[in-house]
């Protein structure tokens, strides 16, 4: 067995393995690099990955266990063995999962409408290169309403009107769905991701 990798790169590759299985063969061809993290230079696409969650220890766990595609209230035994033997997640004692090789990183991360200004003016002046396409990946532990999805499809739109470079496309992950974004219409479609799916996500992206 492989051992797994549990840089923050785990969080791209999670991401990369997301959109190949969920949208298809435009996401298909994907790698990891670096400026954007995912890249795709046969079609001159750049996506970016990030996370924005409230600076709260029980918002990092939750998220880390959901993105095992575990519910820490009906993790059995042989699930917890295998979570643990993996090094990435552990028990707090308290009822709660976290990747001790995350907790700090996690920590750091900014709120939703911070994160989306900082990833848009970096596009902006060149930080990610210059590809055709640019796309935003957003893991969030925010429980987002369809009024708040729109409000956040809007802002940006708004913000990137007089921008030389732009994100065409927001990925708005909250783990049990997909919010895929078109920031040029405006539209937007929810895609349910079920538990197998997720397990199958964290799988893909540790054995990377």
């Amino acid at each position: 067995m492989l051992d797994p990798k549990f840089d923050t790169c785990f969080f791209e590759r999670y991401a990369m393995v997301s959109l190949a299985t969920l949208l298809g063969e435009h996401y298909a061809h994907l790698v990891n690099r670096d400026r954007p993290d995912l890249q795709d230079e046969a079609q001159s696409l750049g996506i970016e990955v990030t996370r924005a969650i409230r600076e709260n220890k029980n918002v990092a766990n939750a998220l880390v266990n959901e993105m095992a595609g575990e519910d820490i209230k009906e993790v059995n035994a042989e699930d917890l063995r295998h979570i643990n033997q993996s090094g990435y997640a552990y028990g707090l004692g308290d009822g709660t999962l976290v990747g001790r090789n995350e907790y700090e990183f996690w920590s750091l991360a900014l709120p939703l409408k911070r994160i989306l200004e900082i990833k848009m003016d970096k596009v902006n002046n060149g930080f990610y290169g210059d590809f055709h396409e640019f796309n935003l990946f957003v893991f969030t532990k925010e429980d987002l309403n369809i009024d708040q999805i729109k409000q956040t499809i809007a802002f940006m739109i708004e913000r990137q009107a007089y921008q030389n470079r732009l994100y065409s496309r927001l990925f708005l992950s909250q783990i049990q769905a997909l919010f895929d974004c078109d920031l040029e219409t405006g539209h937007y479609r929810k895609i349910k991701i079920s538990q197998e799916q997720r397990r199958s996500f964290y799988e893909e992206a540790i054995s990377v």
